[in-house]
């Protein structure tokens, strides 16, 4: 078998949270290129459906649904649509979330619980509720998106947004917990630390902050569309077979320093 087959997504069905757009949607593009039915879901649910109308124009299997990531009848509603129209559910990505950009002085508890509660106890009940269905098939991928924002401290001159940090980083260590609890069931879980990527969530922070970014990354630019794709390949196929609970830096070097 060539290695090229290890990447290969043929036949499993991936949900991508928050894939209607930015970072969800490239990896989407990336699993549904590599032969995966992709459902992409998040509360914005035209946006959704039209990322998923784009790809079955593309000869691509793509579906849109509506997800609110703070409730678990919604989280429910999408788990099981996906099960009753596809028969299976093989890839979690976790991308769904939230930022709150003030001094943390200043930062209100109304903002602190929506952004805790958006990333990372949405993340959880997501992964608990495709975990079940994994533990049945005795075999699941699941991919959360962290941040190096969660791995160290940030400048406040580059990124003053303490609850998104806090988020990321109790991602970080959830990965790992859930990788030990459900390696026994064949349940993969792994993270990826993004850099800065231009996103509709970052760009106000880089159009005010760019300059000084730009000087913490040793490759001098931001990532692009394609930077994110191979890594979150590479964490959802038979390639990482011997890897969980791992976070992978996706950051230009950012952490390297």
């Amino acid at each position: 078998m060539s290695v090229l087959n290890l990447f290969r997504l043929d036949g499993q069905v991936a949900i991508v949270t928050g894939g209607g757009r930015g970072l969800g949607l490239q990896i989407a593009e990336a699993y549904a290129e590599a032969g995966a039915t992709v459902v992409l879901c998040s509360r914005r649910v035209e946006n959704c459906l039209q990322a998923a109308r784009e790809l079955t124009e593309k000869g691509f299997q793509a579906e849109g649904m509506e997800l609110d990531i703070l409730e678990s009848a919604s989280i429910q509603r999408v788990v099981e649509a996906t099960l009753e129209k596809f028969g299976r559910l093989d890839i979690l990505v976790n991308n769904s979330g939230a930022s709150w950009g003030a001094p943390a002085l200043d930062i209100p508890l109304d903002a602190w619980k929506k952004v805790i509660d958006t990333n990372l106890t949405g993340t959880f009940l997501m992964s608990q509720f495709a975990g079940r269905q994994m533990k049945q098939q005795g075999r699941g991928k699941i991919i959360n998106i962290a941040s190096v924002a969660g791995l160290r401290g940030t400048d406040p001159e580059g990124l003053d947004a303490v609850p998104y940090n806090a988020s990321k980083g109790g991602i970080v260590t959830l990965t790992k917990d859930l990788a030990v609890k459900w390696a026994r069931y064949g349940i993969y879980v792994n993270a990826i630390a993004p850099g800065f990527f231009p996103t509709k969530m970052t760009k106000d922070v880089l159009a005010h902050r760019g300059d000084f970014i730009l000087q913490g990354i040793p490759l001098r630019r931001y990532g692009t569309d394609r930077d994110l794709q191979g890594a979150a390949l590479f964490l959802a196929s038979q390639a990482s077979d011997y890897v969980t609970g791992q976070i992978l830096a996706v950051d230009g070097g950012t952490t390297a320093r």
